[in-house]
C-alpha cells in the first residue's frame, strides 16, 4: 500500500517538501497535532533512528563528511594515495639525523673569554 495519492506521480510527491506532503496527505492536520514532525511520523513519512552517542558529536560528523567528500574526489579524478617517501638522513655537523627525530641538543659548555682567563692568572 503506498500513501502516494492516486492523483500525483510518486516522483512529483518525492520532490514535495515534508510540509507539502503532510498538507496534501492530512490537511487539518494541524488541529491533531502539536507539531509537523509528529504528524509526518504517523503518516509514515519520516521515522526516528537509533544511533550511537559518538555520532551526534558535531566533530565526528564532520570527520565523516570530510573523508567521505575526500574519498568521493578520489574516486572522480581516479586519484591515487601516494606512497610515503622514506625519510632521507640529514647530516649536520658530522651527525646523521632522519627528519622525523630532531637532534639531540647536548649540553651547552660555558665558554669563557679571553679576558676572563686574563683574570685568574
Amino acid at each position: 500500500m503506498s500513501i502516494v495519492p492516486d492523483t500525483l506521480e510518486p516522483e512529483i510527491f518525492a520532490r514535495l517538501s515534508l510540509r507539502e506532503k503532510v498538507d496534501l496527505l492530512l490537511p487539518a492536520w494541524q488541529s491533531w497535532y502539536p507539531s509537523l514532525f509528529d504528524a509526518a511520523e504517523d503518516l509514515g513519512l519520516i521515522r526516528a533512528r537509533v544511533c550511537a552517542p559518538a555520532s551526534l558529536m558535531l566533530s565526528n560528523r564532520h570527520a565523516a563528511v570530510q573523508n567521505e567528500a575526500l574519498q568521493a574526489f578520489k574516486e572522480q579524478w581516479s586519484v591515487e594515495d601516494e606512497p610515503e617517501a622514506p625519510a632521507l638522513p640529514i647530516r649536520l655537523q658530522g651527525r646523521s639525523v632522519t627528519p622525523s627525530h630532531p637532534p639531540r641538543r647536548d649540553k651547552k659548555v660555558p665558554v669563557s673569554s679571553p679576558s676572563c682567563r686574563s683574570r685568574r692568572a
